[in-house]
């Protein structure tokens, strides 16, 4: 796959249905879609290609794109998680119309088709577990075996489903099922459940309800009843299209029955996006929340600091497709970072400090240091950003890693009697280190060239390394978390089965002893700075001089690429 330079995909398949679709006058040249998630969990990258193909379709062919919550199941769902993927859905670029819509809205409406289905001979209430119900189902090649209260007459289903209604009969004793067919190849047509015996309190309804459809039942019927033309859904539901179809052919529906077609989700290496899985990463403290930078949800991804038109350049770039893969999670980021470095301004941070000493720096007239400003750009990408002026003296730290008292080969950066320069200020050379009784340097003496002011030399000499600094005297405090991957392998679980025993115990180190050019102090909570020679950082929200690194400055992607492994 070619570097992520053009972003414009190939015209996908639904794409081309939609326009032949339109071409026929199909739906009345309407086109609509909706993103239909269910309020148990927060939203997670795999569900950012789902918005941005349910609504970027939409938008393409200048119809409309609803969000409705799937909220049919009492026990998982709340408004918190409501409220959350709204404001994902929003923060990922997409004005969702108001009001947001809920399957909860048509419970009535769909409980009235349920007794249209019994009336018409096609569906019954059930008496038996849903574990016995499951094994007389069969398997493929393995024949189904049918209710013994599949027979029952028209008026028995019809009084027993109006008594489960009414909350006659305790949890779990009777289902209303489908009739169609137990001998079925599709297993989703072997008398499929519909409606199920559940008094949990509903966020939405409270206690009006003690039943609950399932969501094969109530995802087809909410489509047509708010007017849905293209019902796209990921893969895993092909198996239920001819199901949708069925329940809607039986229906008196107020307008053409809408279409569902299926597209490959989004699936990254070194990640899992199953929510019963996110969910028990939350609450087992393996994370500090839904919103740790750690988790592939929105809500960790924009803590990253991850932009949202990196995001969306993504899930265009990866296009649509009917065959599932695996992308790797660095063509995201090689997004990521192709946008922050684009809008990102520069700073100067030290996140692992080793004293540096200029001996020779000038004191004032009272003996104090002189304190200089540099002038440094912004962002050499964004002439626009312009340029800062940064505090420079005699007392500075520089990254610890950027001084070898015993240089291996090829190290260009600062050793004894070796000159380098330091970022937009001067040229200096080593002239002492001073180590600990462990043999540890913990200071760097040297001098500086005055003539090398701005970091050229007037003689034309060049040096090999240009290494970033930061004046201690104003220098401001930080803390920084680096990340590795959560997941070690990079398919989570395929070695074992279970995704947990592949978590990286190492996929998060604090730095709070990093020291920050003064100007980071005005970087406002969610903004993203690149910290020069070391990455891009996320002010975080919540905790004020915390940073966490959203990406370094190494494209890994292209790197995978010339190893041939794209």
């Amino acid at each position: 796959m070619a570097a992520p330079e053009e972003l414009t995909p190939a015209s996908d398949f639904i794409r081309d249905q939609v326009r032949a679709d339109l071409a026929a006058g199909t739906f009345g040249g309407r086109v609509q879609t909706r993103f239909p998630p269910e309020p148990n969990g927060y939203l997670h990258i795999g569900h950012a290609k789902a918005i941005c193909v349910d609504f970027g379709i939409a938008a393409d062919f200048g119809g409309i794109c609803q969000l409705r919550l799937d909220d049919t199941n009492p026990d998982t769902e709340e408004h918190e998680y409501v409220e959350s993927i709204v404001d994902d859905v929003r923060w990922l670029g997409f004005d969702p119309p108001m009001p947001i819509l809920h399957a909860s809205d048509y419970f009535e409406q769909l409980y009235a088709w349920a007794e249209h289905l019994i009336e018409a001979g096609l569906a019954y209430v059930d008496d038996q577990d849903t574990e016995t119900i499951s094994a007389q189902r069969g398997g493929y090649g393995k024949p189904g075996i049918e209710s013994p209260h599949r027979n029952r007459s028209i008026a028995e289903n019809l009084a027993l489903f109006r008594g489960m209604r009414a909350g006659e009969f305790a949890d779990g004793t009777k289902v209303l099922r489908a009739k169609i067919d137990m001998q079925h190849e599709n297993m989703q047509l072997r008398d499929p459940i519909m409606y199920r015996i559940r008094r949990g309190h509903h966020y939405r309804t409270g206690d009006a309800w003690c039943i609950y459809p399932t969501y094969d039942w109530a995802h087809g019927q909410s489509d047509a009843i708010e007017g849905v033309t293209h019902s796209l859904c990921t893969l895993e539901f092909d198996s239920h299209r001819p199901l949708y179809d069925w329940y809607l052919a039986q229906l008196p529906l107020p307008r053409e029955a809408p279409r569902q077609t299926e597209f490959a989700r989004l699936e990254l290496t070194h990640t899992v996006t199953s929510k019963r899985r996110l969910k028990q990463l939350v609450d087992e403290g393996i994370v500090a929340g839904w919103d740790d930078p750690r988790m592939p949800t929105l809500r960790g991804l924009r803590r990253r600091g991850y932009p949202a038109a990196a995001i969306r350049d993504f899930c265009t770039y990866i296009g649509l497709t009917r065959t599932n893969s695996r992308h790797s999670i660095e063509l995201l980021e090689s997004f990521v970072r192709r946008e922050l470095n684009r809008t990102a301004p520069r700073r100067m941070a030290v996140l692992r400090p080793l004293r540096l000493t200029l001996t020779n720096w000038p004191t004032d007239d009272a003996g104090n240091p002189v304190v200089e400003w540099v002038e440094v750009v912004n962002n050499p990408e964004d002439p626009d950003a312009g340029s800062r002026r940064v505090p420079f003296t005699g007392d500075l730290v520089i990254e610890t890693e950027d001084f070898a008292l015993d240089p291996p080969p090829k190290f260009f950066r600062l050793s004894p009697g070796r000159e380098v320069r330091l970022r937009g200020a001067y040229f200096v050379t080593c002239t002492e280190a001073i180590t600990d009784a462990q043999g540890q340097v913990v200071e760097v003496r040297a001098t500086y060239d005055p003539a090398t002011r701005g970091g050229n030399a007037p003689d034309g000499r060049k040096v090999k390394s240009t290494m970033h600094w930061v004046s201690v005297p104003h220098a401001v405090p930080g803390v920084v978390a680096l990340y590795d991957r959560l997941f070690s392998a990079q398919a989570p679980g395929e070695r074992t089965g279970d995704v947990m025993d592949d978590l990286s115990p190492q996929s998060r180190e604090l730095l709070t002893g990093a020291l920050l050019e003064p100007a980071v102090a005005d970087t406002p909570p969610g903004a993203v700075l690149q910290f020069e020679r070391l990455g891009y950082f996320a002010h975080d929200t919540q905790t004020a001089m915390l940073f966490h690194r959203t990406v370094g400055l190494k494209d890994e992607w292209a790197a995978i690429q010339r190893r041939g492994g794209a």
